[in-house]
């Protein structure tokens, strides 16, 4: 096969042949051409539909608008919206990106999706120009970082050819702040937090006219317990009802990761992603090492079947039964007997972060365990960073910052907080004497609107939000066994962020496309 034809607007990875094309297996090269096809046939539909909505509305400028209220959805491919009211008494700023395909159509056959990330204090930057929105960051095929300078290419794998997508950022993060004279802390908190974002959901929604249109939640990590807790406030606050909420890297029971005395809950939730840490790592015997899958699968069902188990009975184990413990844990993670004993079975991740490649003087990343870091001495107990933070921080902070005002041509000379401690001391009031917890708010959304689906994506190597966690939480829910069939649940070999990956980004692209086809058709 000889080069593809040049196209101008085509990000450099499809200008043309990979130079190790020709090695390709014919799968590998198949997937690349129709990656390459949709693309191009993404484009030349967004050309005519510029041109189209140019010839019809001439004074409509096809650059970003600041707005003094929450904008028209599908103005612009890409604009910012300013300043928004959303709580009329506190008249608190909120800053979002609305991306949406510039076409005038019926708004029930055009699903309208709103995004977030977590931390709390995370703004919406990762799920935007990392997976969700029409541009995203260069990086290497496994998510590491290239030099500086950093760059945004055309997103091949944007959600836009299947819903319009609204980014908000909570207050305190990205540019959103509280008007002069209101404090900042009241927006702060879990309750907090999803009552104003759903206000602010409303308000969208009505001001644009997308009552008719499906409507989608897409939320990653602390962003998942926003989302779970959003799909009962706003069906029982408003009678808006959704299709779908998407749950990235999800922890909707805090209970799973939150290790502490009295509290063996997490130790089991994190052992299959320590075992896919240690296989990653080459820290496996040999029959664990061959297949990643087979090493997690029996994790998992020690973890399940047993281990509960052994951390229950506590000091009423035998000599015999604590060893038995320590070598399937050493087996398991890669640990030394010596370690697992000293820890009383209790592996907790920043531990293991520090623990695992002790010997090689390194540790491991706790959003991506596969990325590998330095500290300053190797006695400590826990790492000194996280190195799989440390490698995206950079890349996605200076990329947004040129994108909004040279794109976009939004000006504002604030910090554009991408993660901020600022929203601390974080409220869960509602959670009194217990772990936050929100599942049984999407439970209830579930059994209310048995239409509603669930769509929950794990990474292999996420120390945050470990998949068996995940996996726990959905199958606690209650949900009778007929709506069972409504959470689905996909697996991808990265990270928290597992988009970043080149591979796992397409695939989560796919699953997704699938999932919006199913709960928007019903199929």
């Amino acid at each position: 096969m000889g080069s593809p034809p040049p196209h101008g607007d085509l990000p450099a990875e499809f200008q043309s042949l990979p130079p190790d094309y020709a090695s390709w297996p014919a799968e590998q090269q198949s997937e690349w051409n129709e990656r390459r096809a949709q693309f191009l046939r993404r484009q030349a539909e967004l050309d005519e539909r510029r041109e189209n909505a140019g010839a019809a509305e001439p004074s409509q400028a096809a650059k970003p608008r600041e707005l003094s209220a929450v904008s028209g959805a599908a103005q612009q491919v890409e604009e910012v919206v300013k300043e928004p009211v959303v709580k009329p008494e506190v008249s608190n700023t909120l800053s979002t990106k609305g991306d949406a395909k510039q076409v005038s159509i019926d708004p029930a056959s055009r699903p309208i999706t709103f995004a977030f990330n977590g931390g709390p204090g995370s703004s919406s930057v990762w799920l935007h120009l990392g997976a969700l929105g029409p541009k995203r960051v260069v990086m290497d095929k496994e998510g590491l970082p290239l030099p500086p300078p950093y760059a945004l290419v055309e997103n091949e794998y944007c959600w836009l050819d299947m819903t319009d997508l609204v980014f908000i950022d909570p207050v305190s993060t990205g540019y959103s702040r509280p008007v002069d004279g209101e404090a900042a802390k009241q927006f702060h908190g879990l309750d907090e937090d999803i009552s104003w974002v759903g206000e602010f959901i409303r308000l969208y929604t009505t001001k644009n006219q997308r009552w008719a249109s499906p409507k989608f939640l897409a939320g990653e990590s602390y962003g998942t317990t926003r989302a779970a807790g959003l799909s009962g406030f706003l069906q029982d606050t408003y009678g808006m009802y959704l299709n779908g909420v998407v749950l990235i890297s999800a922890v909707l029971n805090f209970q799973t990761i939150r290790s502490a005395p009295g509290n063996d809950l997490p130790y089991p939730m994190f052992l299959p992603t320590f075992t896919a840490t240690a296989w990653y790592h080459k820290k496996l015997a040999p029959d664990l090492q061959a297949d990643l899958g087979k090493a997690v699968a029996e994790s998992r069902d020690w973890a399940v079947n047993s281990y509960f188990t052994v951390l229950a009975r506590g000091n009423s184990l035998s000599d015999a039964e604590k060893d038995a413990a320590v070598k399937k844990l050493a087996r398991l993670t890669g640990l030394s007997e010596t370690y697992i004993a000293g820890s009383n079975l209790r592996i907790a991740e920043f531990g293991f972060m520090k623990e695992l490649l002790r010997d090689q003087s390194a540790t491991v990343g706790r959003l991506d365990s596969r990325f590998k870091g330095s500290d300053s001495n190797n006695i400590g107990v826990s790492p000194d960073f996280d190195p799989s933070m440390a490698a995206i921080t950079g890349p996605y902070t200076a990329t947004l910052y040129d994108y909004v005002r040279r794109e976009l041509n939004y000006q504002n000379d604030k910090v554009y907080e991408i993660l901020t401690g600022r929203v601390q001391p974080w409220s869960y009031a509602r959670a009194n004497n217990q772990y936050a917890n929100v599942a049984d708010t999407l439970r209830g959304a579930m059994v209310k609107n048995r239409a509603l689906r669930v769509f929950v994506a794990c990474g292999y190597y996420d120390l945050a939000t470990p998949m068996l966690g995940a996996e726990y939480t959905m199958s606690h829910l209650g949900v009778p066994r007929a709506l069972e069939t409504n959470i689905t649940t996909k697996y991808y070999e990265a990270g928290h962020m597992m988009y970043i990956r080149i591979e796992d980004l397409a695939k989560l692209t796919r699953d997704v496309r699938e999932f919006y086809a199913g709960a928007v058709g019903g199929k």
